[in-house]
């Protein structure tokens, strides 16, 4: 492969599902009158892992309106669907093809975002001699270099400093050179559960147009089988569609979006979220408009403080930091296997038929919406997973599959470092293992379960009480030093010998059960 600057005559001008920005790298350096844009659906993207059928449909649909607007913009675009018989199946297979038919020998594209894409373009073009122009993804904070120099001689990668310098970056939230309101993180103020509310806002939800009714048919008919309920299919599918779930959660949501962001409750599956994680990561919004009508928010005071800087650091601080974590790490990172776990991901996370309430209630949104929210998945599906010892690949792989925000780079992190702690502390400082005292906290779900929040072992005990015990247990060796875990210890320590066996054998029969 080479990476040819040079002008030729005219070019193929790759554009990927997740790459839906008019001010895409690859589109502002290609030219409408003798450039050719290629899109295309392709099976290998659509399967390499059992995706959710809403979130193919999203992805698929948006890429069509997509191309609509490059070709009414004056784009010559060449877009391949899914079902046109000549498809290859492949991202390789349509550039060559395109190439054969257009009689075009060099090819840009924006990086793509998840190593295993860019690495099967790079391949193939070294093979095929193809000159392959890749260019940088602008469309984050942070370039790849910048996070590599941060990173650099860093013992830990905590994302809190990290993010402080993104905030001075970009300027969000600073008063000068310090930041607003005298403290850079109100996250001790986010952490109130709620109670039910009928006036709690919902998503805005559009009915499927022509285009999208098209999508939602092949997507029954090609994938049928797959994850999730498809309909009532509500996603937007457009940027102009997108904006107006922007202006909705600004207006509606965000002011309380900070004090209830760890809230879970049984009956709401959005509480005040913004469920644009899947608009933002497809490329139909941009980072930094949604952070600066979020901060406009705040100095116009229409939201405080704690809602806008919470909302603020998941995009220019996590975001951005999972994504540099995931580049600097890869290839190999979403093998890391820390605590050595084996077991299977349980049945219950494809049919959400458990007797848990919190999981049934996670899983049971995640199957009808391709979505939830951060704390069910680190604190719920997530936290039960590393407590049962699940092979944390098997649950990446679900975690990637089952949402409509998941690509890699964001999904891996998050699963592998945050949730699995799989990385052995390179993403977090401790595991985030709970027992069922913090979701009877932070949730109603303990009052509809049929288990006891309040038993800590036996029969009709909550499973999180005694896995928890069990999985401090049996990863001892690996976890005793942690200084964030010392008083659990202190706890297990100072236990009768005989209590410790029963939380131990009562973690053992649920996990038998699994």
């Amino acid at each position: 492969m080479t990476q040819s600057n040079e002008r030729c005559s005219s070019r193929l001008i790759l554009v990927l599902g997740d790459q839906l920005s008019q001010n895409l790298s690859a589109l502002s350096q290609a030219e409408k009158a003798r450039d050719t844009v290629l899109m295309a659906e392709v099976a290998d993207e659509a399967g390499y892992v059992p995706h959710h059928k809403k979130k193919i449909a999203f992805v698929f649909s948006a890429m069509r309106h997509f191309a609509d607007e490059l070709g009414a913009a004056g784009w010559q675009v060449r877009y391949v669907r899914l079902d046109h018989p000549d498809n290859t199946g492949s991202i390789t297979g349509e550039i060559a093809r395109a190439i054969a038919d257009l009689s075009i020998t060099n090819v840009q594209v924006t990086e793509p975002g998840e190593y295993r894409l860019q690495t099967a373009l790079l391949e193939w073009a070294d093979q095929s001699q193809t000159d392959l122009h890749m260019l940088e993804d602008d469309r984050f904070v942070a370039t790849h270099q910048e996070f590599r120099n941060w990173a650099d001689g860093r013992k830990q990668l905590r994302m809190e400093y990290f993010y402080r310098e993104m905030r001075r970056k970009t300027g969000l939230l600073m008063n000068g050179d310090q930041p607003e309101g005298g403290r850079w993180n109100f996250d001790a103020e986010n952490r109130k559960p709620a109670t039910a509310d009928l006036f709690m806002p919902r998503p805005p939800r559009s009915d499927p147009d022509d285009i999208t009714t098209e999508v939602l048919s092949l997507v029954e008919t090609q994938f049928g089988d797959n994850f999730g309920q498809l309909r009532p299919f509500w996603f937007e599918v457009t940027r102009a569609g997108a904006l107006e779930a922007l202006d909705h959660f600004v207006e509606h949501a965000l002011p309380l979006f900070g004090d209830h962001q760890d809230a879970m409750l049984q009956a709401e599956p959005f509480l005040y979220h913004s469920v644009l994680s899947h608009y933002l990561n497809a490329g139909l919004l941009g980072p930094m408009e949604i952070c600066r009508q979020v901060e406009r928010a705040y100095y116009e005071g229409r939201a405080p403080l704690n809602a806008v800087e919470g909302f603020i650091r998941q995009i220019i601080g996590w975001r951005e930091y999972v994504r540099g974590l995931y580049w600097l790490n890869m290839p190999g990172y979403t093998e890391r296997n820390h605590f050595g776990a084996t077991r299977q991901l349980p049945d219950f996370y494809w049919t959400a038929k458990t007797e848990m309430a919190c999981m049934a209630a996670a899983i049971g949104q995640t199957r009808d919406h391709a979505y939830a929210h951060h704390i069910q998945r680190l604190m719920v599906t997530g936290n039960f997973a590393m407590l049962a010892g699940v092979d944390p690949h098997e649950v990446h792989e679900w975690y990637l599959a089952v949402y409509a925000d998941a690509y890699e780079w964001v999904e891996a992190p998050n699963v592998i470092g945050m949730s699995q702690f799989a990385d052995g502390g390179l993403l977090g400082s401790k595991p985030y293992a709970a027992s069922g005292n913090y979701i009877n906290k932070m949730s109603d779900h303990c009052s509809h379960c049929r288990y006891d929040v309040k038993r800590k072992f036996g029969a009709n005990a909550c499973p999180f009480n005694p896995l928890y015990w069990d999985f401090l247990a049996r990863n001892a060796d690996k976890l005793r030093g942690n200084p964030r875990l010392g008083h659990a210890y202190r706890t297990w320590d100072r236990m009768d010998p005989e209590k410790q066996a029963q939380y131990r054998d009562s973690a053992r029969e649920i996990l038998d059960s699994l």
